[in-house]
């Protein structure tokens, strides 16, 4: 026993450390920052409660992370949404090619991703495709930046790039499914409809869950593209704390805010793993 439990411990014991020190350390150090009086010098050693009165004061940091999550929600859904169809292709009617278009689906994922969204940038601006399309079909006489700088653009471009990392978790849940059970359905006379609403799509539900969190925790904190393609007047939440930590060197605020996002998200999760039940599901 005494020789299992150090075999245990040889295996556990490296990456435990390893996230103590790129993880838990980090993280405790930006919770102790966020009492910081200032950034830098001796103002970072006078303890002060004056952030978190700024912020619980301050109703647009509130308005900015509310609106900030409601956008992440929608994007997760539509990207959910478009995903469901490719997933379900691929597992049920691929056949053999099913692994070669999931290889042609992941490919682009291995672009940069700053290139994929300044190919956006250029596709809905004043010169890009859907400009050039309308022109030459005559719907509009004059090039105008389409949906550039707007949410819209946001989702777009988000939905894009995100799609292929939820069509894997949905396909994985599809393809681990028995398929006796769609047989058995189809044999007391389940019609195609009835047979996907009440065995195929509950049974893929942690491959759906999965994926959706998979996006929007990321999505959550973005930054970047609305910077890119959002403009001035779709910025998220990523962008106030990003300017906390450049422009305005205000990293206790910042930390604060970071702070803050990372208690949305683990109350996201929290309210997901008790609504659908993932544990039940992976255990049976």
């Amino acid at each position: 026993m005494k020789k299992q439990h150090t075999w245990i411990l040889f295996l556990v014991g490296p990456p435990a450390l390893w996230l103590g020190l790129l993880f838990v350390v980090p993280l405790i150090t930006m919770v102790l920052f966020t009492f910081r009086s200032g950034s830098f010098g001796a103002e970072r050693e006078i303890f002060t409660l004056a952030h978190y009165q700024r912020y619980l004061g301050s109703t647009a940091y509130h308005r900015l992370l509310w609106s900030s999550t409601v956008l992440a929600l929608v994007i997760s859904l539509l990207s959910v949404i478009l995903a469901y169809p490719v997933a379900y292709f691929l597992a049920f009617r691929a056949g053999n090619l099913r692994f070669t278009f999931l290889l042609t689906i992941v490919i682009p994922a291995w672009i940069s991703f700053l290139l994929r969204i300044f190919a956006w940038k250029l596709i809905l601006g004043s010169g890009g495709v859907l400009n050039s399309l309308l022109l030459s079909s005559g719907l509009i006489r004059e090039a105008v930046p389409l949906l550039l700088y707007s949410r819209s653009a946001v989702i777009v471009a988000l939905v894009y790039v995100y799609i292929p990392f939820v069509a894997l978790p949905i396909f994985v849940a599809l393809q681990r499914i028995d398929r006796s059970l769609l047989e058995a359905a189809a044999d007391l006379g389940g019609a195609a409809g009835q047979t996907f609403i009440r065995v195929t799509f509950p049974l893929s539900l942690p491959g759906v869950i999965a994926g959706f969190l998979l996006i929007f925790i990321p999505t959550l904190g973005e930054y970047v593209t609305p910077l890119l393609v959002g403009g001035t007047g779709s910025l998220m939440y990523g962008n106030l704390i990003h300017t906390q930590f450049s422009r305005a060197l205000n990293w206790p605020l910042g930390s604060l805010m970071s702070v803050v996002m990372l208690l949305m998200t683990l109350a996201t999760l929290f309210v997901f793993s008790r609504l659908v039940q993932m544990r039940d599901w992976v255990n049976s």
